[in-house]
């Protein structure tokens, strides 16, 4: 029985030691160093990333015990639990005299009601036995609430057309008619202007087309009779020229005829048409053909070289052949192309539309530019969904899904049902083509669904687009960056942005995010000179001017931005930004 009684006065020792210890650890924890980086918290790319150094104090572990340090973001009512940092004893056989030292890196998923709150650790002192009850520690607030600045970043979004493909323009179309002339002659022959040759050239003078330029290029071949009579070629492109005149004349042109030049070309010894159709010439070979080019192309006077080819095997045949194909005058007309009025093009669209006429009535480029004449985004989206019935081409549902993130752009509370109808028909566009404008226009859309990473995917896809559209698509890349904390190709993308009030915040917010406050106080700047009234930019302003210590500059600014923007008042009360002048009366006196 005695030694029964000392068992239970043993274990009873124990217990109470054991008890003790754990009250002498969680007691030491007062003494405890804990350090948080960055403190306050902040929040980038919608998560919050932390790291946390602890150092115990001296003789604090007990043998055989632990120490777990908790971890807590508490916000209002809620919390997030994070995981611990454990202090094994064991683990540290020179605690008593080296301090223990852990650190651990943290992150948790923001949501927006936790940016008024507290990171709070607990110590729990425990024996790993189970033998004895936790000891735990007060919670210690360690870092106060989450500093928001990089969601103060401004959606921007771009609607980028596929080219219409319609010039409206003026352009000529050339018509091109040859008239051949017998040896060593320059008269127009009957036989010629009977031939089909000479009928069509008659007819078309005889449509009237409204005619820019005549160019009418005389030729010879290259043997005596032609070659030496300098003025042949000239001769030849004057006749058809008096001729073109004559039927014009017949044919009652008037004041039309006096704004048609003339061009006459008189080519004399020369031996590109020769080559030419040498070239195309099948009634030699190859071999033949070699030596009537070396000797064209060596040395020697026109002359000379005509009397060597003339006893060259093949000769009569070129002669017979190529040579009557040399006497000629070659005459290209450059007409004007008929085309429809902007104002019959825009009415026709709209018959189209509308089912008044065919849609036949209009080419699809011809449909597709009439979008272009209307600045209301319905009738472009109306005509854009004609285009896609029509032809149902690539660039057609890629305009109509343009005109779609366009009208999101105007009409917020719309925003989510266009963003779907916009990617139905760019999803239809990338299946045909996957272009850069598509690509493009993705962005746009799944930044406006809010994902970040399929937009910023989508966008490094539209490459290779014109100046004016490739700045406002970076301007929707610089935006997606900040949102993913992509902070230094922000920058990058919104320095080569259009500078838009909005592309030149986001470039400043990206700046400041990068700690650079100078550069973002200068493109801060840049935005409330473009638009004086944009609230959101003197208080990003405001908050470059706090890390730099100015506070003149956080107070003036303050003011502007609370001037365009009441509601930023609350804002600036509870911001962390400002937590350093949270004292000061200047300050205080701003937000009263």
């Amino acid at each position: 029985m005695k030694k029964l009684l000392y068992a239970f006065l043993i274990l009873g020792v124990f217990a109470i030691s054991g008890c003790n210890s754990l009250k002498k650890m969680a007691k030491l924890a007062d003494q405890q160093d804990l350090q948080v980086n960055p403190n306050p918290l902040e929040v980038h790319a919608d998560t919050v990333t932390f790291d946390m150094a602890a150092n115990l104090p001296v003789k604090m572990l007990q043998k055989g015990m632990v120490y777990n340090l908790n971890t807590f973001y508490k916000y209002g009512t809620n919390e997030t639990q994070l995981e611990s940092i454990e202090f094994k004893a064991d683990d540290y056989p020179n605690s008593s005299t080296q301090q223990p030292r852990q650190s651990k890196s943290y992150s948790f998923p923001y949501a927006p009601a936790m940016e008024s709150g507290n990171l709070e650790v607990q110590g729990v002192a425990s024996d790993p036995t189970g033998s004895k009850e936790p000891v735990e520690t007060a919670r210690l607030p360690v870092a106060p609430g989450i500093i928001t600045t990089s969601k103060l970043a401004q959606p921007a979004y771009y609607a980028t057309y596929a080219d219409h493909g319609y010039n409206n323009q003026e352009e000529l179309v050339p018509t091109k008619i040859n008239i051949y002339f017998d040896q060593g002659r320059s008269a127009l022959k009957r036989s010629e202007l009977r031939s089909d040759r000479g009928t069509q050239f008659t007819a078309f003078i005889a449509e009237k087309n409204v005619t820019r330029t005549v160019t009418i290029t005389g030729t010879h071949s290259p043997e005596g009779p032609e070659r030496i009579n300098s003025s042949l070629s000239e001769d030849r492109a004057k006749a058809i020229e008096k001729w073109y005149r004559s039927q014009m004349d017949r044919y009652d042109y008037k004041g039309l005829a006096d704004s048609i030049n003339f061009v006459l070309k008189p080519i004399v010894e020369d031996w590109n048409e020769f080559k030419t159709a040498l070239s195309a010439y099948e009634g030699i070979s190859s071999e033949d053909k070699s030596q009537y080019l070396n000797i064209v192309n060596g040395s020697g006077s026109f002359e000379e070289k005509e009397k060597q080819i003339s006893k060259l095997p093949g000769y009569k045949k070129i002669f017979d052949e190529i040579y009557p194909e040399l006497r000629s005058a070659k005459t290209s007309i450059l007409t004007v192309m008929e085309k429809k009025t902007d104002a019959q093009i825009s009415v026709l669209a709209k018959q189209i539309t509308q089912g008044q006429v065919s849609a036949d009535t209009l080419s699809e480029k011809e449909l597709m530019y009439a979008a272009t004449l209307t600045p209301s985004l319905d009738e472009k989206a109306a005509i854009y969904e004609a285009a896609t019935k029509k032809s149902g081409s690539w660039n057609a549902h890629n305009n109509l899904g343009a005109v779609y993130i366009a009208q999101a752009i105007e009409n917020a509370s719309q925003m989510s049902a266009l963003a779907g109808k916009a990617e139905a028909q760019l999803n239809i566009a990338a299946n045909k083509n996957n272009t850069a404008e598509v690509s493009a226009n993705l962005g746009s859309v799944y930044l406006m669904q809010g994902n970040y990473a399929k937009a910023y995917a989508a966008l490094l896809n539209a490459s290779g687009l014109s100046s004016e559209d490739a700045q406002g698509v970076n301007g929707v890349k610089g935006a997606t960056e900040i949102m993913m904390a992509k902070y230094g190709d922000a920058i990058s993308s919104e320095s080569s942005a259009s500078e838009s009030a909005v592309n030149l915040f986001n470039k400043g917010l990206a700046q400041l995010l990068n700690k650079d406050n100078q550069n973002a106080i200068s493109s801060f700047e840049e935005a409330t000179a473009q638009d004086e009234s944009f609230a959101l930019a003197h208080y990003g302003a405001a908050i470059a001017e706090a890390r730099s210590n100015n506070l003149q500059g956080v107070i003036d600014n303050l003011k502007n931005a609370i001037s365009n923007d009441p509601e930023l008042k609350a804002k600036a009360l509870n911001d962390l930004e400002f937590r350093n002048y949270a004292a000061n009366e200047l300050f205080v006196n701003v937000l009263k």
